[in-house]
């Protein structure tokens, strides 16, 4: 199986032999890996006044950063960063990738449309209005949610990609920013109706959010996402129960503390990566990745060391 298919098979939650499949939602140390900064990162103040020439020597380099990341970590998913500009830009990038890459790894681009957590600036203004105008903050919620179909039905047609990673956070450490009942008005109809409508059209949903995602667990799984990302140790969501709870129903993809991973003991992050492994393995419907990303300014030796003990644990029997 290619690592595309193994990842495929983990969402759907199918028995696999051999190594559990890995992916990190952004891994950021390009720099320190490659000597080559992140596409996310790079400043795209000068895209316009760029030669088609320099755009094309741009995604190049994109999608060569992309594959050799997956390459050297066994990675089996890439999540693209668009360059800006018109829809054919993106299309261009998924089909760069594709080219240099085949049907080897997983595509996926961001697909949200549901309310996130209001920055602070908007907070405030964003609680008041739930209370003031429900009817019309719902309004505009399923208004997103149509304007998010029509722009992945344009996707499917194009090809490439395979699915989208839902990245609206809902969560803090002590809990979702709103109540389980104003979830349930103003975020979970239009959750549902969003991953319904893009699996309709072909693709697979992860849904991320960081943060104490218990309260709401049950509404995120009866959205019917493929996966669930990223099961934040941080915010005391623990794998196990999780797995207890829902791995049923949904793939669990997280877990490994990326407080631990920047700041911890070596001991500290080998025992928790052991226990991610131990937890999310069993039954299948796991894929390994850490609780966030690999983020600037993260020890890549802590990165490789996370890895060394995927490899020695996260192995599937063969069947018999």
């Amino acid at each position: 199986m290619t690592p595309r298919e193994r990842f495929i098979a983990a969402l759907e939650r199918r028995p696999i032999e051999g190594r559990v499949p890995h992916f990190e939602l952004v891994f950021f140390l390009t720099m320190e890996a490659f000597g080559r900064l992140h596409p996310a990162q790079r400043s795209y103040s000068q895209w316009d006044q760029m030669e088609e020439k320099e755009r094309r020597l741009h995604r190049e380099d994109m999608a060569d950063l992309y594959i050799r990341t997956a390459e050297r970590f066994e990675q089996s998913a890439i999540f693209l960063h668009p360059n800006p500009g018109s829809q054919e830009e993106i299309f261009r990038l998924i089909d760069l990738v594709r080219e240099k890459s085949g049907d080897r790894y997983f595509l996926m681009m961001h697909g949200d449309a549901t309310y996130s957590i209001p920055d602070g600036t908007h907070m405030e203004d964003f609680a008041f209005r739930l209370v003031d105008e429900p009817a019309k903050v719902k309004a505009e919620a399923a208004a997103m949610v149509e304007g998010q179909l029509k722009w992945a039905e344009k996707l499917a047609a194009h090809g490439g990609l395979d699915g989208f990673a839902l990245c609206s956070d809902y969560c803090l450490n002590d809990g979702p920013f709103l109540s389980p009942r104003q979830f349930s008005q103003f975020v979970t109809p239009y959750l549902a109706k969003l991953i319904q409508g893009q699996r309709d059209l072909g693709f697979y949903t992860i849904k991320h959010t960081d943060g104490d995602i218990m309260p709401i667990l049950d509404q995120l799984v009866s959205c019917k996402p493929h996966a669930l990302h990223s099961i934040d140790p941080q915010a005391g969501v623990d794998i196990a129960e999780v797995k207890r709870r829902v791995g049923d129903q949904v793939c669990l993809i997280g877990n490994v503390n990326c407080g631990l991973l920047d700041s911890g003991t070596d001991e500290e992050v080998i025992e928790n990566v052991e226990y991610s492994l131990k937890a999310g393995m069993p039954g299948g419907g796991y894929i390994f990745s850490t609780s966030n990303c690999i983020y600037t300014g993260m020890r890549l030796a802590r990165y490789e060391l996370m890895l060394d003990v995927w490899r020695r644990m996260g192995n599937y029997p063969d069947a018999a």
